[in-house]
């Protein structure tokens, strides 16, 4: 049994710059050692080892640990594996587990031998006179040698008997059980594999534990053409990702990870010279596979086939990802030409194509919208509901707050511009497009609007009173009132920023009457917006609402570029407060309704980051004050 002391013994006797020298290039500085962070990719050191501490640290993505930690998630040795390696350097002896974990560990040691046995036979099978189709076969894919000798390709005879004969010193249960064999009640066991080529499937130490098979001569119509091993003591398919023991050190070098999806095309594209790939084995990306390819890269590359499957394929990635991100940690995602794998394109347009192609691969959230936008038609608002709903629902999936929340907001943005695209004129003035911010600049010549052009006429009675009360609600703010003022002194600044404020909800309804104003063909002047306030029965904002805060952008002899930059980030200030107070309520409610450590820390938190706004808005507004 590993008790906690024989783990602190063990860990006092490694030295950790040592153990990590040896893959990380390490620089003295003072007590420590300092490098480029091995779990992520930058330009400037922020990953620093402590050897008297006995830990190591980045302050770029967080990651920390000691020398056990360094074993499991650098090198991406299991626990036990990780302890076993460190003891054996340190000179100590792992203390004997339990009796069935001992069992359990001497099991898996022996189908160990088994596998290794196994994969000795198959290579010696493709030399031999047997294995000359599938000599043919790897020639057709133009794999030279090298690559089939470092991807160890083997081949298994025909014959239900051949492998247990060529291997008859291991019993007969054993080579069931390492899923070699098949066993069928009222049947005798026969070869698994039989008549393939086969590839192995290693772990991250570079073990056989499984094994791959592609056909060669189908001589059954319901034969499958890829075979691979089922789960056993040694292998699961969910947890393991092919090729990651080669991938992960040229991942660290290159800076990306790329995941196809078949070990083909993995081969196909290492002999290119692109040697940081793995792929998911006959299942959808896994959860743990995805936590398991974030350990080496903040945002591996998705490579699918460019077909309908290939889009599912896709999407299922996706779904599984949202509810596991977290800060820089996403997926990119590339869709390749349809009809094409990775092997066809380098054929056809050599590797300098597959690089392009991974040099565009795109955001997540990118390819869901996409995905979901085309995913039904969309011709009636029923539709357009069904394509808000599922776009809620993703964004509802994502477990960490801040990000659920942008997501939310980002595809409501999108849904809103697609749903309900703007008309020509809806945004435009003085020739913007809507694309952009211009720079602020007074418009020359001035102007009062013109008979041709009349204010807007009033709303009616039931709406003026709604808008009466909205407008005297919290809405009504030091804040928004400021803005509101601001936005009247500098009436070209209401185009700059026209499409923020519309997209920001709980905004005091005078705003979308000063938005309104946008369709005017005539420049416009402040006194101008005060009349159609007024006319409106809304009030326009006097100094009394800013609640003593003094802005810049009011002073009488304020600048006219200094007073757009101070208004945008007022407006800014004014944007980001509802997402915080929905999310900061969101959190007390869930503290309230739980009572757990997780809901405290994550309402306290957000409450520090309310409190930090605050701060920014008074220091903002307390640089102006007398």
């Amino acid at each position: 049994m590993l008790t906690p002391q024989w783990l602190d013994q063990l860990r006092s006797r490694i030295t950790l710059s040592t153990l990590i020298g040896r893959s990380t290039r390490l620089q003295k500085a003072g007590r420590e050692y300092k490098a480029c962070c091995p779990f992520h990719n930058e330009k400037s050191p922020s990953f620093t080892v402590n050897d008297e501490k006995g830990f190591y640290h980045c302050f770029g993505c967080g990651a920390h640990g000691d020398a056990i930690r360094w074993m499991t998630d650098h090198q991406g040795l299991a626990f036990m594996d990780a302890v076993k390696e460190l003891a054996a350097e340190a000179g100590m002896d792992v203390p004997a587990p339990d009796p069935r974990a001992a069992k359990a560990a001497e099991k898996r040691d022996t189908l160990h031998d088994v596998m290794a046995a196994a994969q000795e036979w198959f290579v010696h099978n493709l030399a031999g006179p047997e294995g000359d189709a599938a000599r043919r076969y790897l020639a057709t894919r133009g794999f030279d040698a090298h690559t089939v000798q470092r991807f160890g390709f083997g081949y298994a005879p025909e014959g239900r008997q051949a492998l247990k004969e060529a291997l008859s010193r291991f019993p007969q249960p054993m080579l069931i059980e390492a899923g070699l064999r098949i066993e069928v009640e009222g049947r005798d066991p026969y070869d698994r594999f039989r008549g393939r080529l086969m590839l192995p499937i290693e772990d991250a130490r570079g073990r056989v534990i499984a094994f791959g098979g592609r056909i060669l001569t189908k001589t059954k119509t319901d034969a499958p053409k890829y075979l691979n091993s089922p789960d056993t003591p040694l292998f699961d398919k969910g947890r393991t990702l092919y090729n990651l023991h080669r991938a992960a050190p040229a991942a660290r070098h290159a800076g990306r990870m790329i995941v196809v999806e078949g070990y083909m095309d993995v081969i196909a594209l290492a002999a290119a010279g692109i040697a940081e790939c793995v792929a998911p084995l006959g299942t959808a990306l896994t959860e743990n596979q995805i936590e398991m390819l974030w350990r080496h890269v903040e945002a591996p590359i998705l490579c699918f086939d460019g077909d309908t499957a290939g889009q599912r394929a896709a999407m299922r990635a996706i779904t599984r990802a949202l509810p596991l991100l977290r800060p820089a940690h996403s997926l990119r995602i590339v869709r390749l030409p349809e009809g094409l794998d990775p092997d066809d394109l380098i054929k056809a347009k050599g590797p300098q194509a597959m690089e392009a192609l991974l040099g565009e691969a795109r955001p997540l959230i990118d390819v869901l919208w996409e995905v979901e936008r085309d995913a039904h038609p969309l011709n009636t608002p029923e539709d357009k509901a069904g394509l808000k709903a599922r776009l809620m629902e993703h964004a509802d999936a994502i477990q960490h707050p801040d990000i659920a929340s942008l997501y939310r907001r980002e595809l409501q943005d999108r849904y809103s511009a697609f749903a309900f695209p703007k008309r020509e004129s809806r945004w435009q003035s003085g020739g913007w497009q809507g694309h952009g911010r211009p720079a602020f600049q007074p418009r020359p010549g001035g102007g009062k609007w013109q008979p041709g052009r009349p204010v807007p006429a009033p709303s009616s009675p039931e709406s003026l009173e709604r808008l009466r009360k909205a407008a005297s609600g919290g809405a009504r703010d030091a804040l928004s009132a400021a803005v509101l003022a601001g936005l009247i002194r500098w009436p070209d600044q209401i185009f700059r920023y026209a499409e923020t404020l519309a997209r920001t909800p709980q905004l005091d309804p005078r705003f979308f009457t000063l938005l309104e104003c946008c369709n005017a063909t005539d420049v416009l002047e402040s006194h101008t917006l005060a009349t159609i306030l007024q006319e409106n029965g809304l009030e326009v904002p006097r100094t009394a609402d800013y609640s003593g805060l003094r802005f810049g952008f009011l002073a009488p002899d304020a600048n006219a570029e200094q007073a757009a930059e101070e208004l945008g980030q007022a407006i800014d200030l004014l944007v980001e407060r509802p997402v915080l107070e929905a999310a900061l309520a969101q959190a007390t409610a869930r503290f309230e309704s739980e009572l757990s450590e997780e809901s405290f820390a994550e309402q306290q938190r957000l409450l520090k980051r309310k409190l930090e706004f605050d701060s920014r808005l008074r220091q903002m507004a307390s640089r102006h004050a007398s």
